[in-house]
């Protein structure tokens, strides 16, 4: 395992409380809902980022509010670190544990409490998954908008915790433009409700501060989210360019022209080929990069958007036009891009990095991305959110030969310091965790990040919840 980020060091006086506190928390939460053995506690030990991993105290699984309720006033009674955890899909290291740490998991919270046509919206435990809420009302013409790659898996307290997108948040926007409400327990067990079901809550917009705060400020246990009227109809429709560059330029037009599709995707040949030798999606193997781009509404309108689209990647040299011709190839050609992660670790490791840009510089941003790869000998395959500039270059690499992958991680920090130095920032949806911690300053001001600590600092004193996230080592306010 790579050494090169820090995790803070045991508090004093936890480990060796191991057996007592274990005791208590078997207490707290039903038979079967505290893991203990160190075998059982090896699947915890690191999420979606593993090139880092820690064994974590305990594990407790809690089914209710309450229950989550108890254990945080247990452990703020005590100062033991707990680590809110989801279904671990976090590319960034934010459920990674620490041996002092109780993991706080959400998986068993599973019920939609409530489905509210009246009001558009659905209230469901943490643990649900995304894509489960547009199942649940689907047969009811609606939908649930964010739709990370991972959503088969991924949690609705997870996507909150690092406010998730996916490919059509061009359109409809990532969670915190979906999120009305949340029930929220704080680090001393004090439960608490955030907005409702109307769309402006009540006083200080504190939902706002919750989403994206990566499990810092308390612990989401329920969620009132928006649900959307599915549209008339879609059409997704792969272009093909000779050049990544094209591509991207292509992107900056089509946006800049005010032309917003519901999606805009980016491959480079490399996730192209790996990804239609996996899903069979019927992707051009001739091409140097593709976009994948979803209209919807009536037929006359889809067409009328299409043909703008067209027109403004034929002048960037567009190679390929092909428009999906059944729902079953609409379905193969999404299938292709969301299996874009599972299918690059059929080949190889990789790190998934998650830059944003503006989209004038992605040309410019690819470029220099693809010199930072050969400068380590490494390979890349570009995938991306080009709507909104969200990039995400999955660098391959041997996780188990020390020196590829202290290359892979120096080439990702390069890349991030390019999206911030191109305008930029250094995340889009995946959050901060512990992978872009240390990049923190190169993006912000100490004085920025005093406001941020301080703000940590008035929900959680202590600092036990989600330790070594976020911010650099030693930061307080």
């Amino acid at each position: 395992m790579s050494e090169a980020i820090a995790f803070l060091p045991p508090r004093p006086g936890v480990l060796s409380r191991r057996a007592e506190i274990l005791a208590d928390l078997k207490e707290l939460v039903p038979p079967g809902r505290l893991v203990a053995e160190e075998t059982a506690l090896v699947p915890f030990e690191t999420d979606g980022f593993i090139a880092y991993r820690r064994r974590p105290l305990a594990v407790v699984l809690p089914e209710t509010t309450a229950q989550v309720a108890a254990v945080m006033k247990y452990c703020h009674r005590y100062g033991i670190p707990v680590v809110p955890r989801g279904a671990g899909t976090s590319l960034s290291g934010g459920a990674i544990p620490q041996e002092d740490a109780v993991v706080l998991g959400l998986s068993a919270m599973t019920r939609i409490i409530e489905v509210d046509y009246a009001n558009r919206c659905a209230t469901v435990q943490a643990g649900v998954t995304n894509l489960s809420i547009s199942e649940a009302v689907g047969a009811d013409g609606y939908f649930y908008a964010p739709d990370p790659s991972s959503q088969l898996a991924c949690t609705i307290g997870g996507n909150i915790a690092m406010n998730s997108g996916g490919a059509h948040c061009l359109k409809y926007g990532v969670t915190t433009n979906n999120l009305l409400g949340v029930k929220m327990v704080l680090v001393d067990g004090t439960i608490i409700d955030l907005g409702g079901k109307h769309l402006d809550a009540d006083g200080l917009d504190l939902l706002g501060l919750v989403c994206g705060s990566e499990g810092q400020l308390g612990i989401v246990t329920e969620a009132t989210v928006r649900l959307l009227a599915k549209p008339e109809g879609a059409r997704p429709v792969l272009f093909g360019f000779d050049s990544a560059e094209a591509a991207g330029s292509c992107v900056a037009d089509v946006i800049g022209a005010g032309i917003i599709p519901v999606a805009i995707e980016f491959m480079d040949k490399p996730a192209i080929e790996i990804c239609e030798a996996f899903a069979k999606a019927g992707y051009p193997l001739d091409v140097e990069a593709l976009l994948i781009v979803e209209v919807e509404g009536s037929e006359a309108e889809m067409d009328a958007m299409l043909a703008a689209i067209v027109e403004i990647a034929k002048r960037h040299g567009v190679k390929t036009v092909r428009e999906s011709q059944s729902a079953t190839e609409a379905a193969l050609i999404w299938k292709g891009r969301k299996s874009a992660f599972g299918a690059t670790g059929r080949i190889a490791d990789y790190i998934c990095m998650d830059g944003t840009v503006p989209l004038s510089q992605l040309a410019y941003v690819l470029r220099k991305t693809s010199e930072i790869i050969d400068r380590y000998g490494l390979r890349v395959a570009n995938v991306f959110h080009a709507g909104d500039g969200n990039m995400h270059p999955l660098i391959l690499y041997n996780i188990n030969d020390p020196e590829d992958a202290a290359k892979a991680e120096a080439a990702g920090m390069e890349i991030l310091k390019l999206c911030v130095d191109a305008g930029g920032c250094l995340t889009g949806e995946h959050g901060v965790g512990i992978e872009k911690r240390d990049l923190m300053l190169h993006q912000f001001t100490q004085v920025d990040l005093d406001q941020q600590m301080a703000v940590r600092s008035a929900f959680d004193a202590d600092w036990i919840l989600n330790p070594s996230k976020v911010f650099p080592l030693g930061g307080r306010a």
